[in-house]
């Protein structure tokens, strides 16, 4: 795949087949992600691919938690949105719930949904990246960026499905106990990761981006 039309098509897979993915597709996937530039080359990051009863064991314990109703963990960083971003995420929403047929006043779909990302939307394989507690945050934060983009694009090449979900590690104890992942090691994002499925609605959703006008300032150019 060119990578002008990679950037183009690529998209939140938000439904999976339940095939598993090959280890070595992985390795493929990730080798060619950890190209990611970061600053001064520092590659302030660490990979966890989980998949198989370890990962169901992560999603069921997610579930509980939510339901429960217990505190998301401080140091995972949750998106506050307002004004014109909220303007953007509602749109989001609506498209979804939307293609879903999941109705406004329809409360259990709702939070099925919700539920949905809590378990990395299904998908067969999850990437958690997580940065060491020592490193300088906003920088740091920076260029985990950098590389989930890279591993993302990385992955549609080689025709998987990604979606960058924060939810997955809203309860990174949960992770930390199953994984073995040290309080030393700071979880930034989780990446769900495996075969889309074409038959699930919400992948059909292309969402739209502002305009290049809107957002730019363009000094010295005639």
């Amino acid at each position: 795949m060119d990578i002008l039309e990679g950037i183009h098509s690529r998209k939140s897979i938000r439904g999976f087949k339940q095939d598993p993915v090959p280890k070595d597709l992985l390795e493929k996937v990730l080798e060619l992600g950890v190209r990611s530039p970061s600053a001064e080359n520092g590659q302030p990051w660490s990979i966890v691919v989980v998949t198989g009863p370890t990962l169901d064991a992560i999603k069921e314990e997610n579930i509980q938690k939510l339901q429960a109703r217990e505190p998301f963990n401080p140091s995972v960083h949750m998106h506050i949105h307002s004004g014109v971003y909220k303007e953007r995420h509602m749109r989001l929403a609506s498209q979804l719930y939307g293609l879903m047929g999941i109705k406004r006043e329809d409360k259990e779909k709702r939070k099925a949904w919700v539920q949905r990302g809590f378990r990395f939307y299904d998908a067969p394989t999850t990437i958690i990246l997580t940065a060491s507690d020592s490193l300088d945050e906003s920088p740091t934060q920076f260029d985990l960026g950098c590389l989930t983009q890279t591993i993302c694009l990385s992955a549609l090449g080689f025709g998987l499905g990604t979606c960058i979900t924060g939810q997955g590690v809203l309860f990174p104890e949960v992770t930390r106990k199953h994984c073995g992942i040290p309080e030393s090691e700071r979880l930034v994002m989780a990446i769900a990761i495996g075969y889309p499925d074409p038959d699930f609605p919400a992948n059909s959703l292309e969402s739209t981006r502002e305009p290049l006008e809107n957002i730019s300032t363009w000094i010295g150019f005639d």
